[in-house]
């Protein structure tokens, strides 16, 4: 773990991000609460979940952990999840927000940006960005940047994706950018990414979903 954990960090030092910087935020999904164990033990405080059951099952962890939120936000799960994370990395709408809000007043969040245009995936297309932004802010929630998955294809169309995010914190005046995975933190980090979310790449490959 430790070495994976360094060898992250040398691809971030290699793409022109301080390591020191640039956090690493370790994705457990999918791997029992020995993977927050061993995250913990190599000093990683940030922690990410995609699904609601999971993350309560391994929270709230050892004494300092910050769990992050990274799936679509349903809003039946939000009242589970509220006295749990710490950072909510998926909100794409209003509603999302207001239910949040409603129960962890004051919540930090992330703004999702879909960056595929794909059909089906989460997040706020880019246009509308800035505006939900403002929405955000206007419930008194902690709105402290975008998040993004980029899509998978040529390496100028990822790391365009990416610039188009950072361009957008730029111009919101916000300083979070949690864009980057196993494959393609290099593309965020020279992008201007502030978070890489990375679990593959800490833990070898995930174990089958079972229902």
């Amino acid at each position: 773990m430790a070495a994976r954990l360094a060898g992250i960090r040398r691809r971030i030092e290699q793409a022109g991000g301080d390591p020191a910087v640039v956090r690493v935020l370790a994705v457990t999904k999918g791997f029992g609460p020995d993977a927050v164990t061993a995250a913990r033990a190599v000093g990683l405080r940030d922690l990410g979940e995609n699904y609601a059951a999971e993350l309560v099952s391994k929270a709230p962890g050892p004494p300092g952990t910050r769990w992050h939120f990274l799936g679509t936000i349903q809003r039946n799960k939000v009242p589970a999840l509220a006295p749990l994370v710490d950072l909510w990395q998926g909100v794409a709408r209003a509603a999302e927000g207001e239910r949040i809000a409603g129960l962890a007043p004051g919540a930090a969040v992330l703004v999702q940006v879909d960056t595929t245009g794909a059909e089906g995936r989460n997040g706020c297309p880019p246009e509308r960005a800035l505006a939900l932004v403002g929405q955000l802010g206007a419930m008194a929630l902690d709105v402290r940047g975008f998040m993004t998955v980029a899509p998978v294809g040529h390496p100028a169309t990822v790391r365009a994706a990416f610039e188009l995010v950072a361009h957008l914190a730029d111009e919101a005046g916000l300083p979070e950018r949690s864009m980057g995975m196993t494959d393609d933190l290099e593309a965020a980090v020279a992008a201007g990414a502030t978070m890489v979310r990375v679990g593959r790449g800490l833990f070898g490959d995930r174990p089958p979903r079972t229902a």
